[in-house]
């Protein structure tokens, strides 16, 4: 890298720095602090949505894929992306006539306290683990860049992205989501895209010299497509994070249309992420650490400038989603657990301030937890079973089957996540049916225990 990309670099961050500062005068309350006093408008709100799912593993994950396997990578962000739409055109308008902004609160509606409170402890855990594995990633991109100790990079990485989100919240985070979203698709549509492309000699050339595996999209099988759906559409589905930015629509047509947007950006970013690493695979076959294909491409077909403008793309993808998870966790935290648990009458502004505080202890676990591993493993997959298979069945049961019982949600959130556990100790972590196993566990033991509760409520009516 040269002068003039490390310059891009460093004024990108000190761009973000500053909007965080900003948003300390802005958000003033807790409801403009979690949800951007929920005033945002089509284009905005689709740029939210998607800088928060497209993170480190969507952007570098997805190159590493087609450099792998080809086309067949492409269902890895498609599927998160489909998640959000499916999410927004069929349960977000009974969602929003709840006027909640937890998932934990709908939890709490539907099944009261104890729910609410294991599904908080479960959610919170999911989000905070997805922004750490974003926090050990902006610190692999700083190190690399400047040559630091992974520790150093990911404190100063991890802090830059945690003083914006703490200052400003959601505030501060419509905006520079939005930043990062408009360079996001500058770097990679724009210029990562035609230089890869470019580098081979053209779309045909690049076509003619792949083997025929990496041109099929079923190449990984079927099997492995509807696990990507099972575990990552499922997901987004029942994500605070998600969800979050959703509430931050000035109305349901507008959240709706932007859901829809985000699919359709979803399937090109996938594509234009997969053709890069094809491009790759073509230029350097013998990378050893596919990982790195990504920012091994960049280095060497980059000019300078260009490279500032791409790494900071980069990490612009990364930054979103560890600033919006971070956000979710602490607002489920505070919102969820602290505030009707512990301080019942707070007012708003000292509710706003325990939020910040909870914001900040959590950036702290944060950045501690990824120096102490430096690298992303497979707890995010288990983060992502956990989730899907403890909290998407009650989610969605419960908003359409009225009687479902508070008794029967709990132990079936219980049952899932032993499920998990078990399931990665006896089969292991890459194994396909985790999630299945945890969504049948966990639906029969909804409908199962229901049935008998209402049955023996029944019988006590009948005497």
């Amino acid at each position: 890298m040269t002068n003039i990309d490390f310059i891009i670099f460093a004024v990108y961050f000190f761009v973000l720095i500053s909007i965080g500062v900003l948003g300390v005068v802005k958000a003033k309350s807790s409801k403009k602090y979690m949800l951007a006093d929920s005033n945002l408008g089509v284009f905005m709100l689709f740029g939210c949505l998607t800088a928060v799912f497209l993170g480190g593993s969507s952007t570098i994950g997805s190159s590493q894929l087609g450099y792998e396997i080809g086309f067949s990578g492409f269902w890895f962000v498609f599927a998160l992306g489909a998640g959000i739409t499916i999410f927004g055109l069929l349960f977000l308008s009974r969602i929003l006539n709840m006027e909640i902004i937890t998932i934990n609160e709908l939890l709490y509606k539907l099944f009261g306290s104890k729910v609410r409170i294991i599904g908080a402890i479960v959610t919170a855990i999911y989000t905070l683990m997805i922004s750490v594995t974003q926090v050990i990633a902006i610190g692999s991109l700083v190190s690399v860049i400047f040559h630091w100790d992974m520790e150093v990079a990911i404190l100063v990485g991890g802090s830059v992205v945690f003083i914006y989100t703490i200052l400003g919240g959601m505030w501060t985070l419509s905006i520079t989501d939005f930043i990062q979203f408009s360079v996001m698709t500058i770097g990679m549509f724009f210029i990562m895209l035609p230089v890869s492309v470019h580098s081979v000699g053209g779309f045909e050339e690049l076509f003619s010299s792949l083997p025929s595996s990496h041109l099929s999209f079923t190449n990984i099988g079927m099997n492995e497509i509807f696990n990507y759906f099972i575990t990552y559409t499922l997901g987004v589905m029942v994500g605070q994070d998600i969800w979050q930015r959703f509430f931050t629509g000035k109305t349901k047509r507008i959240a709706k249309t932007s859901g829809v947007l985000v699919g359709i950006y979803s399937a090109l970013y996938s594509i234009i992420m997969v053709i890069i690493g094809m491009c790759a695979y073509i230029l350097f076959p013998n990378i050893q650490n596919t990982q790195n294909v990504f920012t091994h491409m960049a280095f060497e077909t980059l000019q300078p400038g260009l490279l500032g403008i791409v790494f900071a793309a980069l990490a612009a993808a990364i930054m979103s989603t560890a600033s919006g998870t971070l956000l979710a966790s602490s607002t489920i935290i505070s919102n969820d657990i602290l505030k009707p648990f512990f301080f019942k009458n707070i007012n708003d502004d000292r509710f706003l301030l325990l939020t910040r505080l909870t914001t900040l202890c959590l950036a702290i676990i944060a950045i501690i937890i990824a120096i102490s591993i430096k690298q992303v493993l497979v707890a995010i997959d288990i983060a992502y079973a956990i989730l899907t298979g403890a909290i998407f069945m009650p989610v969605i049961l419960g908003l359409f089957i009225k009687w479902i019982t508070e008794r029967a949600a709990f132990l079936a959130i219980l049952v899932s996540i032993i499920t998990v556990f078990l399931s990665l100790i006896i089969v292991g972590p890459s194994s396909n049916v985790t999630i299945i196993y945890a969504i049948v566990l966990n639906t029969i033991t909804l409908l199962g225990v229901s049935y008998y509760d209402n049955h023996l409520a029944k019988k006590k009516n009948n005497f």
